[in-house]
């Protein structure tokens, strides 16, 4: 059974059906529920080869994801649930999985979306399938058509 449950979350439809499939998890289980949001560094530092470094551009995508974050946490607590949360910055299956490992989740659930074309999905690349590879613990990836 699990008992710590870790949701990577970014407000997308793919998203939003793994936090729904985390919710019949966790009310199931009765697990312990943290949501985090992950900011990709290079929001964080675009223009550092050559461009112009804003703190103000980092700021507005911090409270962008943030806000998403916030939203998850609201979801869950209107469906009784508590959840910590937080916003981390970095490579998203490398904080994910150090995440994870911090808190000693049993489960980490993302949400994914088929791509329509092998470009579409070969540019972007698969954070769920990075995640099964390097996480720790189980991972449940919520397909969204």
């Amino acid at each position: 059974m699990y008992k710590r449950i870790l949701l990577a979350y970014n407000g997308s439809d793919a998203g939003q059906k793994a936090l729904l499939d985390c919710h019949d998890l966790a009310q199931w289980s009765q697990a312990e529920l943290f949501l985090i949001a992950v900011m990709p560094l290079s929001m964080g530092l675009v223009g550092l080869e050559g461009g112009i470094y804003s703190k103000e551009f980092e700021d507005s995508e911090k409270k962008k994801y943030q806000a998403v974050l916030d939203d998850g946490l609201a979801r869950l607590s209107q469906s009784g649930h508590t959840a910590r949360g937080e916003v981390l910055i970095g490579d998203s299956v490398d904080e994910i999985t150090s995440y994870a490992s911090r808190i000693d989740a049993d489960l980490i659930v993302v949400g994914h979306r088929h791509l329509d074309s092998w470009a579409a999905r070969w540019w972007r690349g698969s954070i769920s399938g990075a995640l099964i590879e390097h996480a720790s613990c189980s991972v449940l990836v919520a397909i969204t058509p």
